[in-house]
Parts: structure tokens; sequence; C-alpha cells
């Protein structure tokens, strides 16, 4: 080769306008400081060196990885999209260069996103945001997300006390509002496959990484409800919708739930169930489509079957106290398990009560091929879904923070 050649190949990649965007766009996210999948960070020299092998593109994971068809195992990014031509080409060239790495680069600090997501101080600032948005009259609303035709309505449930099934005790619960209708994939899509409006808030809320599978399984999509997601992927829909809207909306507390369910009573009964939901019976083994059955008193859809919802609380009882519970939380404290409500279109009966509870497990994600597993998908719970609760009072960022951080499952 002549020096004229050697001269070109030196310069035939910019790192930093070349390179370092590919690994902040595709690989940063599971292999950054604040997950570090599979113990691979990609954001140093010294971190992506296990990746690399220098001068040998074809033997250095990190490239041949990406070249595997999406949906394949080991395939990267997970779920694709596949890098283009071009980022092919920059990548494949600067590990043949010798993957040089300019002194002191650490592709985190050029990727606000990619620090520890989802932060307090994010929390503040959508706080901040929350608290600019008039607050609605207590009354029934619709609200279409910004920027979208995708709209949804929201419920008014005034607060009470009841009997709750866990702990056995008296529980009180504030005034709140709550979804309708479970969260149906024209709703989650947009979070799955983001299209935003460039808006600083919104873009900072972590988004999953793309599935390996199509994730209704033939199910269907219009009007039906989402599955699949862990409570860790509920959670940061809710926090994402927050941003999106100005209205704070998140996960309901198993008392909240019930609390909705029972609709002043105990709920429908085994033989009224035909009439309010689909379940093992009557649901032709799939969901159905979101409020195609009867609601119950307080004008909410599917609570008792369809899917099975996701709650905020562990899967553990409340603490025992003679005293009325006062809208009680059990915050997660490990991965496993979350409480889930409601039954499913797979459930008998007799498990689509207002009472019956269910603990998530991690046998729910079996089938996912990804080491270690996702923190966003329950790939094998395909009856899986949940529903989003507004509470009147807005509460402090640090325990928004808190709700929308809640019970991340890292196995």
């Amino acid at each position: 080769m002549g020096i004229a050649s050697s001269v070109l190949l030196a310069f035939a990649v910019n790192f930093e306008q070349q390179v370092a965007p590919v690994l902040e766009q595709a690989c940063l996210a599971c292999h950054g400081p604040a997950l570090a999948a599979g113990g691979l960070r990609v954001d140093s020299a010294a971190a992506i060196a296990r990746a690399v092998r220098p001068g040998q593109p074809d033997a250095s994971p990190l490239f041949t990885r990406t070249q595997l068809p999406v949906g394949k195992q080991g395939a990267m990014p997970p779920g694709g999209p596949a890098l283009t031509a071009a980022q092919s080409a920059a990548l494949r060239t600067w590990i043949a260069e010798g993957s040089a790495w300019p002194a002191g680069f650490a592709i985190a600090s050029r990727n606000p996103a990619a620090k520890a997501p989802d932060d307090a101080d994010l929390a503040g600032r959508i706080h901040a945001r929350l608290t600019a948005t008039p607050a609605p009259e207590f009354t029934a609303y619709k609200h279409t997300v910004p920027g979208t035709d995708v709209a949804f309505e929201m419920a008014p449930v005034k607060g009470g006390e009841f009997e709750m099934t866990v702990p056995g005790r008296r529980v009180k619960v504030d005034d709140f509002w709550m979804a309708k209708f479970e969260v149906t994939w024209e709703e989650y899509r947009l979070f799955m496959f983001p299209k935003d409006p460039k808006d600083d808030l919104v873009d900072a809320v972590s988004r999953p990484t793309r599935p390996y599978v199509e994730m209704s399984f033939g199910m269907g999509i219009n009007g039906f409800p989402a599955i699949s997601m862990t409570q860790h992927a509920a959670n940061k829909y809710a926090q994402w919708l927050s941003a999106r809207t100005g209205h704070f909306y998140r996960l309901p507390a198993e008392a909240e739930w019930e609390y909705a369910c029972r609709a002043g009573g105990s709920g429908a009964s085994e033989a009224q169930l035909p009439d309010n939901g689909w379940f093992i019976d009557n649901a032709g083994e799939k969901y159905q489509k979101v409020g195609t059955k009867k609601p119950n008193a307080w004008g909410l859809h599917d609570l008792q079957g369809n899917v099975m919802e996701w709650t905020l609380d562990a899967y553990t009882p409340l603490a025992a106290t003679p005293a009325l519970l006062d809208n009680p939380w059990n915050p997660s404290s490990k991965p496993y398990p979350h409480a889930v409500r409601g039954g499913g279109w797979a459930s008998p009966a007799e498990q689509c009560a207002c009472t019956s509870r269910t603990g998530s497990d991690a046998s729910w994600k079996m089938q996912d091929p990804q080491l270690p597993k996702s923190i966003w998908y329950h790939t094998d719970a395909q009856w899986l879904g949940f529903r989003l609760v507004r509470p009147r009072k807005l509460p402090a960022p640090d325990v928004m923070y808190k709700m929308w951080n809640n019970g991340v499952e890292r196995e």
C-alpha cells in the first residue's frame, strides 16, 4: 500500500462524527452506565475493549452482532432497527483501522439521556410542567396525545372507604381518575416506536428496546389492549405520557384498583361475568377489543377479564395495623413479585373477581432470548396489560420519581 493510500485510510472515518453516534443511538441504552447488559459498556475505550479486536472487524462482536438479521438471537440492537449501510461501513472501517478512541472522550458525556435514566432531576422538571397545566374539573374527559390522533378517556372515581381484601382492613382512597379502558396498542406503540415532536423532557424518558417478536402475537392491534410489558415498562409509559400531556399519570395502587373494580359493591359476580368481561369461557383463546363488554357502575370497562392489569404494589400484604389505612401503597424492594389484578382472557371466572390477586414471576419472560433478560418485556405473559390513573391531588416530585421508578427488573 502506498503512502497516499495509507493517509486516506487513516482519515477514512471520523470517530466522533461517524462512530460515536452509532454507539449512542444503537448501543448505549443497553450498554451504558445505567444498565451495562451482559457486563458490557460502550461509553469508553476501556469499557468497549472486550467487544472489539483492533484491525479485525469480522472477529469483533461489536461489529458482527450488528450484521445478524433482526430478530435472530444475539443480533444487535435487539429487535432492530438494523444499522444502515453507512453506519455498518463506518463501524467496520473504524475497527479495521485499529479502533482508535480519542483521548478523554466518553460517549455518555455527549448524550444526556444516557446517564442514569429518569433521575430525580427529570421528575422535578416534569413536575414543573404539570403544575403549569390548569387542573380540570373532576369530571370525565377525553384527551388526545399531542401531535397524534390517538385519544384516551378518563373517568372520575370519587374517593371513599372500603374493606380491602389484603390486608383485610378498612382502607381509604382519595379522588382519582381511572382510564375507562386498558391501554391499547395505538397508545402504547407511540411510546415503543417514538416519533415525538422535539421535546427535551419527553426525549429524556427511557424507552423500550425494540422487541424481538411481534408483540400482539397475531391477536390484533387496532382497538386491542397492549400486552406483555413489564411493570417497569408500564411505569415508564406513565412517565412518558405525563411529560407528553402535562398531566400526572401512574399505575393504580392495589387499593385504588380494587376500590374502582368494586364500584361501590363487589363487582360483577361469576354469573354476571359473561356480560362484563372476557375470560376463558367466552374469549376464544385471545384478547378482545377494549370496551366491548358492559362497564361497571362507575363506567370502567374490562377490569374483570380481557387482560390482567399491573398495579403499583409489591405482591406482599400491607402492614397489619388496627388503624384505617390511608391511601396505602406497598413499594417494591426486589424485582419480584409485583401485584397483578383482574384476571384475563385465559383465566377462569373465579380468577376474574375484584378480589383476585396474582404475583408476577420471572417465568413470564422465559422465552426472552436476551441475556440478561429484558427489563421491558414479559414475552410469555400474553394475558398481561395495564391501565393508568391520575390522582386528583398532584404529589411531590420525589413521590412521582419513586412511583415511576418502582420495581425495575434486573435479574
